[in-house]
């Protein structure tokens, strides 16, 4: 049995958002005679995906290929739209969230749902995470690792984490909205080194800004194997207690005593980065994700994960059994 907690899907189709909100910046979708369809933004393709990006039917043979039992589906990063106006992200949102139901439905023993909500509003996003849970059923929502200005800690984020917390649903963190200067125009270091640093910076935001302090029941769970926080953590603990003007000015507790209570996915490409994760974070909190169905993922769901030296009992629960305790799946 596989459980896989990082899996993206988009609409086959969208409106042209442009038109709909009157502003530009949107990504839209143009379908190409094989199949594929770009993804276009500002003009220039930003992605070509192929048809198991939106078609459920393409995504579960290819599941059973690589005996994949289940899929949390959530949507592209770069549809946060965070930056856009709170009303139109909201309308966005729910119409990304409207698709997904339509896609699951039908087929809740292979799928379950992570939402988009409109970050730059918490408000707003904390009722379109209440509509997502309680009307469409999904299982937990999808956020970026920052909010444009907002790191994770920032108090205008309360109403949010307040909402998750309550719902007891799952938050999948995952990184955007990489640095894109001259310096990382090359060698695409915006996804190989950018996005384990925002993973990174937002732990820290997390943990030295006192989220869990405030929220101690949510239930995060961050992308690429927590990016470079697991391998870096020590020189953070190191940090917090050599200078604990600079890093403890808002939480009092060290960051590394928090590490039981986070998840992360087991995205890692490496035998022995797989073994340091499981050992840093516990057998407990790392879940099998693949980045499906993206170049940058898993090509065989769940395979470094097996062929791995753990023990065949932290195996299932890396396999299923910590993402049966993360989504919510025991009944």
């Amino acid at each position: 049995m596989k459980v896989d907690i990082h899996t993206h899907i988009l609409p086959e189709r969208w409106p042209d958002l442009k038109q709909r909100y009157s502003y530009d910046g949107f990504v839209s979708m143009e379908h190409c005679c094989d199949g594929r369809a770009k993804m276009i933004k500002d003009g220039k393709v930003f992605r070509i995906v192929e048809k198991n990006c939106w078609d459920i039917g393409t995504r579960m043979r290819e599941m059973d290929n690589d005996g994949v039992t289940m899929q949390a589906l959530s949507t592209v990063p770069v549809m946060f739209n965070y930056w856009a106006k709170p009303e139109d992200t909201h309308d966005l949102s729910q119409l990304l969230n409207n698709s997904l139901y339509e896609q699951i439905r039908g087929h809740e023993d292979r799928f379950v749902g992570l939402c988009t909500v409109p970050m730059q509003a918490p408000t707003l996003a904390a009722e379109e995470l209440r509509r997502s849970v309680r009307q469409l059923g999904m299982r937990g929502v999808q956020i970026g690792s920052h909010i444009n200005e907002w790191n994770l800690d920032a108090p205008e984020l309360d109403p949010f984490w307040a909402e998750a917390e309550q719902l007891d649903v799952g938050v999948f963190i995952h990184p955007w909205d990489m640095p894109n200067d001259a310096r990382w125009s090359k060698y695409w270091l915006p996804w190989l080194v950018g996005m384990p640093m925002e993973t990174c910076m937002a732990i820290c935001c997390v943990l030295m800004g006192g989220v869990l302090e405030r929220f101690p029941k949510l239930k995060l769970c961050f992308a690429h194997g927590g990016g470079s926080f697991p391998f870096t953590v020590g020189r953070i603990q190191h940090g917090f207690e050599a200078r604990p003007d600079l890093c403890a000015t808002v939480n009092p507790v060290p960051p590394r005593s928090y590490v039981g209570q986070l998840w992360t996915d087991s995205l890692v490409h490496d035998p022995q980065a797989l073994r340091f994760l499981v050992d840093v974070m516990g057998q407990d909190k790392v879940i099998l994700g693949t980045d499906y169905p993206f170049p940058l993922g898993e090509e065989h769901a769940g395979m470094l994960i097996e062929n791995s030296d753990l023990d065949a009992d932290v195996k299932e629960k890396l396999l299923y059994g910590n993402a049966v305790e993360f989504l919510g799946l025991k009944n």
